[in-house]
């Protein structure tokens, strides 16, 4: 994204007196794919990182890969590596008859601070079955081996069988070219393109037909939104407060969500930070009408925020948020 891309979409007050604000942008597509409104660029090229999941899983599912639920939802994940996850990860790899030696992503602790400070306190290390994207991984290993394909390392280079048929189908989903390839932070490739075409390509995957590739996935997310993320996870509780919606966060401030009905949301903050990234998503969520009565409110939550008001800005729309946590925040003093 560049500065020019932007917009101030995010203010924070104290007694209200401006004291922050992000730029961002914010595309909404209505029912019929039109652009509802926006803020910055639609056309902004943007990396939309673990967002486009939902689409290499449709990928994969189109190869060939074939797994229960609750494991194709991992794949779609930025998981937070509790118990749960990491053993859905190993389910995936002995399904293919391979085990977490055979990932070649990158090495962390679980995403998850509790589930990390665990792993220290028994002496152990970061790993690439704990990393957030072991999932993905995962199911691109199974991939290759459901497909007959080389499963070494080489399944992370751009011109295997696997990325090959992910970039292919890409345009397919998004509505139009890839813009660029680059490596992701987990060492897979990381496709750019617009934030309208991140809008279009969730719309597709929520709007999907039963029986097809992308339905197969989004009704996994659906049905296990926790394995998505987590359960404390804004993600995964968006999706459980609203029927039918498929979302995704993404590193950098991306995040995106569509509903069956076509209306979708692609967001990006400028500089990367999370803290406005969850407030925008309500703003839009609640200016194309979507009903978000039944969402746990931290969902919302802004971690970083104290005793602050943060407005969020797109076009003519102005929604105030309030955020009162305990006053003694040593961030705010």
């Amino acid at each position: 994204m560049k500065a020019s891309d932007s917009t101030p979409v995010a203010y924070t007050l104290r007694n209200g007196v401006q004291e922050s604000f992000h730029n961002g942008a914010v595309v909404c597509l209505d029912r019929d794919g039109s652009i509802a409104f926006s803020a910055g660029s639609p056309t902004a090229i943007i990396f939309p990182r673990s967002s486009t999941k939902p689409f290499l899983a449709t990928a994969m599912v189109a190869a060939g890969l074939k797994l229960p639920s609750r494991l194709l939802a991992l794949v779609c994940a930025s998981h937070d590596g509790r118990p749960e996850h990491l053993q859905a990860a190993r389910e995936i790899l002995a399904s293919a008859r391979l085990d977490e030696t055979a990932l070649c992503n990158t090495k962390d602790l679980p995403l998850d601070d509790d589930a990390a400070r665990d792993v220290v306190r028994g002496g152990g290390v970061a790993t690439s079955l704990q990393m957030d994207c072991s999932g993905k991984h995962s199911g691109m290993l199974a991939t290759c081996v459901a497909c007959g394909w080389t499963h070494d390392e080489s399944y992370l280079n751009r011109d295997h069988p696997l990325q090959r048929c992910i970039t292919e189908m890409m345009p397919e989903m998004i509505g139009e070219n890839v813009a660029h390839i680059v490596t992701d932070g987990c060492g897979a490739p990381a496709h750019a393109m617009t934030l309208a075409g991140l809008a279009r390509g969730f719309r597709s995957v929520a709007m999907a037909k039963a029986g097809s590739p992308a339905r197969v996935v989004a009704d996994a997310m659906r049905e296990h939104p926790q394995m998505v993320g987590g359960p404390t996870r804004d993600v995964s509780l968006l999706m459980s407060g609203i029927a039918g919606l498929v979302a995704k966060d993404g590193a950098e401030g991306v995040y995106a969500a569509a509903l069956p009905d076509g209306r979708a949301i692609a967001l990006k903050i400028a500089d990367g930070a999370n803290r406005a990234r969850p407030p925008l998503m309500r703003a839009a969520l609640t200016a194309l009408g979507i009903d978000i009565s039944s969402v746990d409110p931290q969902a919302f939550t802004s971690p970083i925020l104290d005793m602050v008001k943060l407005w969020v800005r797109y076009g003519s729309w102005i929604i105030c948020f309030h955020y009162d946590f305990a006053p003694t925040d040593k961030n705010f003093s």
